[in-house]
């Protein structure tokens, strides 16, 4: 990294301040800068192109040639560190006085960390004094982190280049991140769980609209019961091992096993997996703590609730992809009913 690289890195450019700097533009669209420094024995030329990339020069004023001893690593002389020095304070004042500060390094992370501040109300956090560049974003209630960027190397990623890249690191669930890692700007995730975390690169290869879409998605792990339903759940089932319907026939009242969480008078909507995919059932709790004794011993939780039958829904009218329009991504075990997925289905109910 190049000492320019180095101090304007994390900057933006303010066209209208270097004017007033003393900047002045030339005939290729370079805004040109000298200064004479150390008793007017050398002068030093700085460039920056509409893109904001600053470049600097120095010039020996003695010898009328360029001087770059003090661009060399570990470089002794007379002059080295005198003229490094003044080469670097003349940089940060145009810097300070010229340039805003940036979160980040990469134009496309500083955008989608104003759109997650826009959309979530969340600002980057910088947790670690040994790695300032990397920033969580967490659900302010639940402070569950859905998002990290960090800067690193690239090789890091497995890539044969090298040279500093920022990223991303989302929640997924496993089936996607196995799909969008067959595709560019995709990696298994760096530091965190690559089966639930993936990392994406922030260099423009994947469109903001898709990266949000996906923190969306990650977002939706963070949700507590603040933001859900009280006294209402979402529970799988699974039609290979339990015919509802069947036993239905016999008794609107079931039996089912039970979280710790449930209590009587809860509402309990059975999501059935393939070939249905869908919620299809609305039942009451109406006792909860029967001790039962599971199939499956490893089981833990040895204890069941009966629920008693309140609606039943057309396949497909509650179906997984209607679910993931309220967050929901994933549905493993009991979780939290969505609290604007209730007043949806409420609305169909009614």
């Amino acid at each position: 990294m190049t000492i320019e690289e180095e101090i304007f890195k994390k900057t933006k450019i303010n066209f209208n301040k270097i004017s007033k700097y003393g900047f002045k533009k030339d005939n290729r669209s370079l805004y040109k800068y000298s200064k004479n420094i150390m008793n007017n024995t050398f002068r030093v030329d700085i460039e920056i192109n509409n893109e904001g990339i600053v470049k600097g020069k120095v010039y020996d004023l003695s010898f009328g040639e360029e001087y770059t001893n003090f661009r060399i690593e570990d470089s002794t002389g007379c002059f080295v560190g005198q003229v490094k020095d003044e080469f670097r304070n003349l940089l940060k004042d145009i810097r300070n006085k010229c340039f805003t500060r940036k979160d980040f390094i990469y134009e496309q992370s500083n955008r989608i960390a104003k759109e997650i501040k826009e959309k979530y109300g969340d600002e980057p956090e910088f947790e670690w004094e040994k790695f300032p560049g990397y920033a969580t974003f967490r659900n302010k209630d639940s402070k569950k982190w859905y998002g990290i960027i960090m800067n690193i190397d690239k090789s890091k990623l497995g890539e044969k280049s090298t040279g500093e890249i920022e990223i991303i690191d989302i929640k997924l669930e496993p089936n996607e991140i196995e799909y969008l890692l067959k595709q560019d700007g995709f990696y298994p995730a760096y530091h965190m769980n690559k089966k639930s975390w993936i990392t994406i690169i922030l260099n423009n290869t994947i469109t903001d609209e898709k990266i949000m879409s996906l923190i969306k998605k990650s977002y939706s792990y963070t949700i507590t019961n603040k933001n859900s339903a009280k006294n209402e759940w979402i529970v799988p089932a699974n039609p290979k091992y339990f015919d509802i319907d069947k036993a239905l026939k016999e008794n609107n009242t079931i039996m089912w096993k039970q979280s710790t969480d449930i209590k009587i008078n809860d509402i309990v909507y059975i999501y059935v997996g393939k070939p249905y995919s869908s919620i299809m059932y609305k039942f009451k709790v109406i006792e909860v703590n029967i001790p039962y004794k599971y199939k499956d011993e490893n089981l833990k939780i040895q204890r069941a609730m009966k629920i008693d039958l309140l609606t039943r829904y057309e396949k497909g009218k509650l179906s997984f992809n209607k679910l993931k329009d309220f967050g929901i991504n994933a549905i493993r075990s009991q979780r939290y009913m969505p609290l604007d997925l209730s007043k949806y289905i409420n609305k169909i109910d009614k």
